[in-house]
């Protein structure tokens, strides 16, 4: 196991063992479990992250929600903890858009599709209206998806050059979108010059540079902490460490050099005009076996990421930086909220939106976020943002794992988007693309138009999920008032528009009916009830007063159908989300 250097405070392990504490009284009763999921963005395996523990209504909330009307009547209202937040695209640039005619996806053909993104007039409504965008690796790399680093200073000559990116930052800053960027540091490719001369040398600078088993008298065994068997290769007599993969070997962060190029890296980035950083396998810094999953090794990563977050500190204070930190606790992911990440994303969330959605059931999410805030933001003096999202490149792909239904589809969507935190929405999410395992098939190619032939079309991968599902396309969907592109729109649009979708915090609002899910939202200045109908029937619930005492006695806005308020309550068709407004007793 690796042990704790000297770069790590003490007093950090000592704050880490004091937020578990926190966590247990502030999360005990919260659904989820508390399992990691196995795999990394480059993935050779095709695992799929663990099943998570579901509760209903009656079982995670009884006893709770039956009790809180009354408790809120002798309550004052709890500060407001507001997220302000804007929605993320997440893009696989070689799958995106081409630019040059050779299939492959490239950098301007980002910059062509700006527009599509967000033209930067808040008047149109025919753009998705996103505010930010992370785009997966651009680096030189020998594998496609580009999660095994050759060169961390310069751009895959498939998708462009560096002035590419430049022109792309400097378009989207125009149309109000920022731009952040994945950034592997956990590990290189094998084909990087520093490992091909650690390998070949024992002499080298950069041996050390990386995890060498003999030259640090450690054991050949184990299991990767990542679920990928042995993170143990040969090479040239000697056993090095690939946590993920043997292509892919793993950077040495007890050695002070490397941490110093990592800055380095980071800032080189900013400086280029990068508002910010998706940072790979978070956790796997120093987690590489099974056998290191401590409080110590995740204070030994977060000692890091902090390093790391004060470095780019000096350069831009505001950059956005998020973390994979792939695991349904809150207390792991909390951990690295302190003066490290502004976000990690929360797999438990997306698990618990996608049953919901796939069960027509609501499964106390509300109830869930409410509390593991309160837990982030005592970590973090109120400075987190969540990072929400369904699924990312690594998972089967929200409308297949739906079994294709576009109207649990738009339900999925609804929730995340009024939701607190920073939506992700994994490209080709919008239009409904089909994708399962293996990697390349949930990375198929974006598409256009509904023949697939048009100028700009990737066809770097023949698409085989998407080969056979019409109407899968934006040509086709923007022609249609109610398709699922139309109501990601629509949902973005509304969130812009109200200040408590877009940056209010959550209270849970037990809703009597096992078929819907509802919620309140505030800041300092509004406060809203937002009421989904998951199911594919007509629901009627009771209204009841809101925590701090607020009567909703008002529709703001209802997407998918028209509901009914009236004294014997809201009517929801089927399938509808209604938002309303409150007024004070």
């Amino acid at each position: 196991m690796h042990h704790v250097s000297s770069f790590v405070p003490k007093s950090y392990i000592l704050h880490a063992f004091a937020v578990t504490g926190l966590a247990a009284m502030l999360l005990a009763g919260c659904s989820g479990d508390e399992s990691t999921g196995g795999n990394h963005a480059a993935k050779v395996s095709s695992a799929q992250p663990s099943s998570p523990v579901h509760s209903t209504e009656e079982e995670s909330r009884a006893g709770i929600q039956n009790n809180s009307t009354a408790q809120s009547a002798g309550n004052s209202a709890a500060a407001v903890d507001e997220q302000p937040s804007t929605v993320f695209y997440e893009i696989f640039v070689r799958s995106f858009y081409d630019s040059n005619g050779d299939g492959i996806g490239d950098l301007q053909g980002v910059t062509e599709k700006l527009d599509y993104l967000n033209d930067g007039d808040p008047q149109t409504h025919d753009d998705l209206g996103v505010g930010g965008i992370w785009l997966m690796p651009f680096n030189p790399s020998p594998s496609y998806h580009g999660y095994d680093v050759t060169d961390y200073r310069s751009i895959n000559p498939d998708y462009g050059t560096l002035e590419d990116m430049q022109t792309l930052i400097r378009e989207a800053h125009k149309r109000g979108i920022k731009v952040i960027m994945d950034l592997v540091v956990n590990h290189t490719s094998k084909a990087h010059p520093w490992f091909v001369d650690s390998a070949k040398n024992p002499g080298s600078k950069y041996r050390d540079w990386y995890i060498w088993a003999e030259d640090q008298s450690r054991p050949v065994t184990g299991t990767s902490a990542a679920g990928s068997g042995s993170p143990w290769h040969t090479l040239r007599g000697s056993h090095y460490m690939g946590t993920f993969w043997e292509g892919m070997p793993d950077l040495n962060f007890d050695n002070p050099e490397v941490r110093s190029e990592m800055k380095s890296i980071g800032t080189y980035w900013l400086e280029l005009g990068v508002d910010g950083f998706r940072l790979d396998a978070a956790k796997h810094i120093y987690e590489d076996l099974l056998s290191d999953k401590s409080t110590a090794t995740t204070a030994k990563n977060v000692a890091w990421w902090q390093e790391f977050r004060a470095a780019m500190n000096e350069v831009n204070p505001q950059a956005y930086i998020v973390g994979e930190i792939w695991e349904n606790s809150a207390v792991s992911v909390g951990a690295y909220l302190n003066q490290a990440f502004d976000s990690g994303f929360n797999f438990g969330l997306a698990e618990t939106l996608i049953h919901s959605a796939q069960t027509e059931k609501d499964s106390g999410a509300a109830f869930t976020l409410e509390r593991t805030y309160k837990l982030y933001s005592q970590i973090s003096g109120g400075a987190f943002t969540d990072a929400i999202f369904l699924t990312n490149h690594d998972q089967n792909r929200v409308m297949s794992q739906l079994d294709d239904q576009p109207d649990h589809a738009a339900m999925a969507a609804a929730m995340l988007l009024t939701l607190p935190g920073n939506p992700f929405i994994y490209y080709g999410e919008e239009i409904g693309l089909l994708g399962v395992k293996p990697d390349e098939g949930i990375r198929e190619p974006m598409k256009w138009t509904a023949d697939g032939l048009s100028a700009g079309q990737t066809s770097w991968e023949p698409g085989r999920n998407n080969a056979a599902n019409p109407g899968t396309d934006v040509e086709s969907q923007q022609q249609l008032s109610d398709s699922l592109l139309e109501r990601y729109r629509e949902l973005i649009r509304l969130r812009e528009e109200v200040p408590a979708l877009r940056d209010g915090g959550i209270r849970d609002y037990p809703s009597g009916n096992g078929g819907i899910m509802a919620y309140e939202r505030m800041t300092a200045g509004q406060q809203l009830l937002v009421i989904h109908n998951l199911t594919g029937s007509a629901q009627t619930m009771q209204l009841h007063p809101g925590t701090d005492g607020s009567i909703y006695s008002g529709i703001l806005r209802t997407v998918g159908g028209k509901a009914g308020l009236s004294s014997s309550g809201l009517t929801l068709p089927a399938y509808t989300t209604v938002i309303l407004e409150s007024k004070s007793e």
